[in-house]
This record gives C-alpha cells, sequence and structure tokens, in this order.
C-alpha cells in the first residue's frame, strides 16, 4: 500500500515538473532539476526505510511464533499432551491424525479423552518459521519424537516430521489452525 502511495506521489510530482518545464527558461530548468534530483533521493530513501521496517516486522513476527511453538512444547511436558493442545487450538483448528482429520476444538478434546496410552511424551523444535505478509498467518516444521506406553505395557515410539500452521488472533496472540 505504501509502495503505491510513493508510486502516485512520484507520478503527481512528475507530471507537475513536466508542465512546468515546457515554461521555464534554462536558468529555472537546472533549479528544477536540481530539486527533482533531491526529490528522488528523498524517494528512494523512505522506500528503503519501508523496506528495512517490514523486515524488521517480519523478524519479530517470526520470533513470536518461534516463542508459541516453544510455549506449546513446555506446556505439553508440564500440563500433557490435551490441555496444551486445546489451549493453543484455534476455535477452528484441524488436527491430522491417522489420516482422519478431526477438525474443532471439541472434537479435538473428544480425540485427546479417548486416547489410552500412559506415560506420553512428545517434543519437538522448529528448523524453519515463516510468516505471510500480512503477519496473520505463518507455518513451521521440522522433527518431532513420540512415545507412549499402552494398555499391554509395551512402548509405543514415533519419529518424523510436523508441519504446523499458525493464525494471529485478535488478540494478537498464535494459536494453530492446523497441526
Amino acid at each position: 500500500m505504501e509502495v503505491r502511495i510513493y508510486i502516485g506521489l512520484t507520478k503527481i510530482l512528475y507530471n507537475h515538473l513536466i508542465n512546468k518545464l515546457t515554461t521555464l527558461k534554462e536558468k529555472e530548468m537546472k533549479t528544477v532539476k536540481s530539486y527533482s534530483i533531491v526529490l528522488l533521493a528523498i524517494l528512494i530513501f523512505l522506500h528503503g526505510c519501508k523496506i528495512k521496517t517490514d523486515e524488521d516486522r517480519m523478524e519479530l513476527l517470526k520470533k513470536e511464533v518461534t516463542k508459541t511453538e516453544q510455549n506449546f512444547a513446555e506446556l505439553v511436558k508440564k500440563e500433557g499432551v490435551k490441555k496444551a493442545f486445546l489451549q493453543f487450538a484455534s476455535d477452528d483448528a484441524v488436527l491430522n491424525r491417522d489420516n482422519t482429520i478431526i477438525k474443532g476444538k471439541d472434537a479435538i478434546k473428544a480425540y485427546f479423552e479417548s486416547q489410552i496410552l500412559q506415560n506420553v511424551t512428545l517434543d519437538w523444535k522448529p528448523d524453519f518459521v515463516d510468516v505471510s505478509l500480512a503477519g496473520d498467518l505463518s507455518y513451521t516444521y521440522g522433527k518431532y519424537s513420540f512415545s507412549g506406553t499402552d494398555q499391554n505395557g509395551e512402548k509405543i515410539t514415533s519419529e518424523g516430521n510436523f508441519h504446523t500452521v499458525w493464525k494471529r488472533q485478535k488478540d494478537g496472540s498464535w494459536k494453530y489452525v492446523w497441526d
């Protein structure tokens, strides 16, 4: 949006200068050219500032999502998988488990309540984080490891790659919409 404003202002100023140039004498034209160069330099500088600001904003948002992932993983260790997955889920979150789609917090709660594994551990850390230009969506991926004990006392383990999609909420927090 701001780039379009810069471009629009530049077009207006350019057209104004062209109209004036047709009626100016040689000495006045040199003055106009000097002002044009200064104006162009200012516009380039302002555009450069905007790019740096956008880059800084994107890095800040990536750090927010990374911190959210860390808090999510810590809550799993402290309070358990069910509580953490419910707390960090958006109301319309979707889980993909064993090729089954689980939609919404109520279904996610029912899914975790039906799990019979004991002594569950789940560890993960994102290897990659990116955020949309609008700053409202993000995705992460990396490695995970899972283990638990079934009703027969046998240990079940799984390792692989995870992929999570995050959505920024109205209060500024991040909640997952896909895991």
